[in-house]
């Protein structure tokens, strides 16, 4: 039977009890940090951070769109500038490289703008040799968390990707790049995210930097928890 979520943050606390008994071993190290993909990613991610006592902050990844046809990913691009493309998708509309360049150009201003605006601010937080388990709210393509894998990948200790959904194809692929892959529906059939979850209004900037803001209030808390088991 297919689970159908409330919502993101119903979502996230379901996701967080299949991390706890998947990952026990991995976090049981310490160091161990959440990071949200914004904005859909973490409402869901706030969950899972609280229900394991973890700092949490954001990665900021964003889907290049067809231009024309926004909502169908042609690739993604991380911070820290790591672009992955969908060759297929590509291809099938002859999309040229200036196009893509000024797509890349485009997206890569919208990232530094929501860095900026989620972190008030203040600096991304210390990544190298920490686990992280990295949240979004579902993967169809998964374009974005592939370009948020490779971007970690040559500073994380482990990389742990947690999602409440994904097409069972990207499930496959994304098992390849990540140290370990938690999906509670991984549907063979699957049109979009949304169709999983009752409520899947749009997360705003507001609600990105507010559940940042009361997760700050926690990391006393959550650093200390990592300090003892490590």
């Amino acid at each position: 039977m297919i689970v159908i979520f409330q919502d993101r943050r119903h979502a996230g606390r379901a996701l967080a009890q299949i991390v706890v008994d998947e990952c026990a071993d991995e976090l049981a190290a310490g160091g161990a940090i959440v990071l949200g993909l914004p904005r859909g990613g973490v409402p869901v991610a706030f969950e899972v951070a609280r229900e394991l006592h973890l700092p949490l902050d954001v990665f900021v990844v964003r889907k290049l769109g067809v231009p024309g046809q926004e909502e169908l990913a042609m690739g993604a691009v991380a911070s820290g500038g790591v672009i992955v493309l969908q060759n297929d998708v590509i291809a099938a509309y002859r999309i040229g490289q200036e196009t893509i360049d000024a797509v890349v150009a485009r997206e890569r201003l919208e990232i530094e703008r929501r860095e900026t605006a989620y972190r008030d601010g203040r600096p991304p937080v210390h990544l190298h040799d920490r686990v992280v388990i990295l949240v979004d709210d579902g993967l169809a393509t998964g374009a974005t968390m592939k370009a948020a894998v490779r971007a970690l990948r040559p500073i994380a200790r482990r990389i742990i990707v947690a999602v409440p959904v994904a097409a069972f194809s990207t499930c496959e692929e994304l098992r390849q790049e990540v140290d370990h892959l938690v999906c509670i529906e991984c549907p063979e059939f699957f049109h979009a995210v949304g169709e999983f979850y009752r409520n899947f209004d749009q997360t705003t900037d507001d609600e990105v930097r507010a559940l940042l803001a009361q997760a700050r209030d926690a990391v006393p808390c959550a650093e200390a928890r990592s300090r003892t088991l490590s």
